[in-house]
């Protein structure tokens, strides 16, 4: 475990003084986060608050800038990703699913083949250790990844690094082929809702999602709770019917940047020297993927005559909302794509902690304790 890790991790008893001296150093934190979101945010790049909060804190702090994450608090921005995942679980988008069985198990199949294959060559020319390298290469997975290597108590900073460098160049490079290509503009709309479109009730359900399932998974010890538990609790509430409402997207961008800032600020003590490896790698990853992602998109379209686009878009290892936003710009099957990017997320998410705990063990420490 890093020494950083230690000292973040570490019990420390209450003192008045020193959390009036990190206080302002938080905020101050956020707000260096939030200007690389916005600015992200202006330059049309996807998943940009939490892209651009990361990269932004990471930056400064590589450049030796006093930082200090929102900690603990990201537990709670994490429980709205999982209720936003689990929102796009419909009745609808289910009886679709059935017809897709095909391309839905060719996926699965795929997570497995890329993840195995980059771990080896993870260890084997970028010299990682096995852990790292079987986190690292999952195409999927960001924030779960993170959660389960700290569950673990190792340092975050290379996995993190390589998946956001494979967020960033995926969501980035699929756009512009099809801007170059197929005439792709970034959509001006948004598919989630405004907080003052949402009503009471269903503010008050989405809440409900949200801490019921972080305290049932808590309690059944399961990896990536904050995640993981309102992502189930919020399918099978969308899937019975009893709300349509998705996270607000003000509250989802908040999100993202409480997240990413607390990634970013991993970075404190970093030399730039050791951040050539991780990018190069992530890039190395990413490019790869996609590669095997255009050739099982290829495959799968001569056989099942599938849309291509789709499938490729459904296959390549990029963000749920970005993949989605993508597929509606061009007119592509929204549903398709969502629910294939919901599978990969769903069986990297359960898959990799049950690798997790046959090849190292149980973790060292459950998230939050």
């Amino acid at each position: 475990m890093s020494e950083y890790l230690e000292a973040e991790d570490r019990p420390q008893k209450p003192d008045s003084r020193d959390w009036k001296q990190r206080f302002p150093v938080m905020i101050a934190t956020l707000l260096w986060g939030a200007l690389g979101g916005w600015l992200f945010s202006l330059a049309g790049i996807p998943l940009a608050w939490m892209i651009g909060s990361m990269f932004f804190t990471a930056g400064i702090a590589v450049a030796g800038v006093r930082l200090k994450g929102p900690g603990k608090g990201r537990a709670i921005m994490i429980t709205v990703l999982g209720v936003m995942l689990g929102s796009a679980f419909t009745p609808d988008v289910l009886e679709q699913a059935s017809s897709w069985i095909l391309s839905i198990a060719v996926l699965i199949v795929f997570v497995v083949v890329i993840t195995v294959f980059l771990s080896w060559a993870f260890q084997k020319f970028g010299k990682m250790t096995k852990f790292e390298a079987v986190l690292s290469a999952t195409p999927g997975g960001f924030g779960e990844m993170i959660l389960i290597a700290e569950s673990y108590g190792v340092d975050v900073r290379a996995i993190s690094l390589i998946h956001a460098t494979r967020v960033m160049f995926t969501v980035m490079l699929i756009p512009l082929y099809f801007r170059i290509f197929e005439g792709y503009q970034p959509p001006e709309i948004s598919p989630m809702g405004s907080v003052t479109e949402m009503g009471l009730q269903d503010g008050l359900i989405l809440a409900a999602c949200a801490f019921v399932g972080y305290v049932v998974a808590k309690r059944l010890k399961l990896p990536a709770a904050a995640l993981l538990g309102p992502m189930v609790v919020s399918a099978i509430v969308h899937f019975m019917g009893f709300t349509t409402a998705k996270p607000p997207g003000e509250l989802v961008n908040l999100a993202q940047l409480v997240i990413g800032t607390n990634v970013g600020c991993r970075f404190v003590g970093v030399e730039r020297r050791q951040l050539i490896n991780p990018v190069g790698i992530g890039i190395i990853g990413a490019a790869v993927t996609l590669g095997m992602a255009l050739g099982a998109a290829s495959l799968l379209h001569n056989i099942t005559q599938l849309d291509y686009h789709a499938l490729w878009i459904s296959f390549a290892p990029g963000g749920l909302a970005e993949m989605t936003l993508i597929s509606l710009a061009m007119g592509i099957d929204t549903a398709f794509v969502s629910t294939h990017h919901i599978v990969r997320i769903l069986f990297i998410v359960m898959a990799i902690s049950v690798v997790s705990r046959m090849l190292f063990g149980p973790p060292k420490h459950e998230e939050g304790d």
